[in-house]
């Protein structure tokens, strides 16, 4: 657990690097807003990385295996990429600062890809709900590591006055911590390799000559030639998207009543940061006593109840002690969620593709952080506070509806349709990939495209083509389901 916590640690450390607090580094030097806005593009690595995630997956590094070969490559280019991005100067090299900063992410969403997979296969599935916890623990500390602290090593009003390449070789120094966990971790045992052949028939078995075309598609392949892959997107897709939809306008909304910045950004950045740790290591902790099935539901119906904590607030005059009591509230009932659906993914990916396949399911979860929350605005405007949060409760009820085939989810798929899949399947994948790809690179595409494209457009045309997937993907289950 002391190790899941570390590469939690080491998985959230760059994030806030190549977000809020370099966006205070590029405000320091006077770089406009319009410009600093754009460098939120650079996250797009992201939400794609499944792409070459089945890459790690089936190739081999030449020291400490598969899994921790990869993880300590990762980290020794992250800390190099850091290093490099503390030497430049947001005046004199913007390019080059936006290049090094792309690079961060693009090294960090990998060595997220090894991360997940490392600790789903050094833990017992009885322990992947503590674990869940543990690592979120370490990735929230991290982020306040990288965000609050270096902030602070920066300021030259009220915290140390570090030039901000000081205060990036410091953040890169920390990563040494996860550099030595990966020496001293265990590597997991190597599954036994799958067959297919180039058409996804059973075959030959996996050698190193394998294709590039066959190495990219074979965890893809199967997972969706499970019966119930479909159904397993879908949940994934919309199982928190009731929490999402309830603190998608946290900041307006609280200001709407009447609360001032400062209170807001103190209560939900501490209280609510110590709350979603202390839930979703709590609900780690329950899951050690209760099966996965019973703590998905009851956490389930948990987390779709914090949208009425905020009803309380406009029930009372703008009042510091409440909104701490909801903040936290809130977030500990989330933190629990967050717990139930880890575990979920960690389970439900093949041992022989854990990176590829836990990174698709993460990815999906774009599909309602983008697309899905995305009329938030117009239902407040609409109907009121009030009926807002009622309806995001609601929201739960397609996730618990979906649950009640979780039987069949962990169920093995049978022995004759593994890596058997037709014309229909891989039109279904590639709605699938072709979908969450358009979702994550709309910004970009608005940014450096003709006029007339926006981004929401093209999220909306990939949520179509996911949607259209899901919907073929559904009928096709239910055929393939009887026979």
């Amino acid at each position: 657990m002391l190790l899941v916590l570390i590469l939690g640690f080491s998985s959230g450390l760059p994030l806030a690097l190549t977000g809020g607090t370099l966006q205070a580094w590029l405000t320091d030097a006077g770089i406009a807003l319009p410009t600093i806005s754009r460098f939120a593009l650079v996250g797009i690595p992201y939400t794609l990385k499944f792409l070459w995630a089945p890459l790690l997956d089936e190739c081999m590094p030449p020291l400490l295996g598969r899994r921790r070969g990869w993880g300590l490559l990762c980290q020794l280019c992250l800390i190099s990429s850091i290093l490099a991005l503390g030497m430049c100067s947001p005046r004199d090299s913007l390019v080059i600062l936006a290049i090094i900063t792309f690079l961060v992410v693009f090294f960090s969403a990998t060595q997220d890809i090894i991360l997940d997979a490392l600790r789903t296969e050094i833990l017992p599935e009885s322990a992947y709900g503590v674990g869940a916890g543990m690592y979120v623990m370490g990735y929230r500390i991290a982020m306040l590591v990288s965000g609050a602290l270096a902030l602070h090593l920066a300021d030259a009003t009220d915290g140390v006055g570090l030039p901000w390449g000081t205060v990036y070789w410091i953040m890169a120094s920390f990563l040494l911590i996860g550099v030595g966990a990966l020496v001293l971790a265990p590597e997991p045992a190597a599954p036994e390799q799958p067959s297919m052949s180039a058409t996804g028939d059973p075959a030959r078995p996996i050698t190193p000559q394998l294709s590039l075309q066959e190495r990219i598609v074979l965890p893809f392949i199967e997972f969706f030639s499970r019966p119930a892959a479909i159904s397993i997107i879908g949940f994934v897709t919309v199982y928190k998207l009731s929490t999402m939809m309830a603190t998608s306008l946290t900041v307006t909304f609280l200001m709407t009543l009447g609360y001032s910045k400062t209170e807001i950004g103190t209560v939900t950045k501490i209280y609510g940061l110590i709350a979603t740790i202390a839930g979703t290591l709590s609900g780690g902790a329950l899951m050690t006593k209760m099966s996965l099935k019973r703590a998905l539901w009851a956490f389930g119906v948990v987390q779709s109840l914090a949208g009425l904590s905020f009803l309380l607030l406009t029930a009372v005059t703008p009042n510091t002690l409440m909104l701490i009591v909801v903040i936290t509230t809130e977030n500990f009932m989330i933190g629990l969620g967050v717990a139930a659906l880890s575990a979920f993914m960690m389970t439900i990916c093949s041992k022989q593709f854990t990176g590829s396949q836990f990174a698709l399911l993460s990815s999906v979860t774009a599909v309602s952080r983008v697309v899905l929350v995305s009329p938030a605005g117009e239902l407040v405007a609409a109907w009121g506070w009030p009926a807002f949060y009622l309806f995001s409760v609601a929201l739960a009820l397609p996730g618990l509806l979906l649950l009640t085939q979780f039987d069949a989810w962990i169920a093995p798929p049978p022995e004759e349709s593994a890596h058997s899949l037709n014309w229909a399947d891989f039109s279904i994948i590639g709605g699938f990939i072709g979908g969450l790809t358009l979702i994550a690179v709309g910004p970009l595409v608005e940014a450096i495209g003709p006029e007339g494209l926006s981004a929401a457009n093209i999220a909306k045309v990939g949520a179509s083509l996911f949607c259209g997937a899901f919907v073929l993907g559904f009928f096709r289950g239910k055929a393939r389901t009887n026979g």
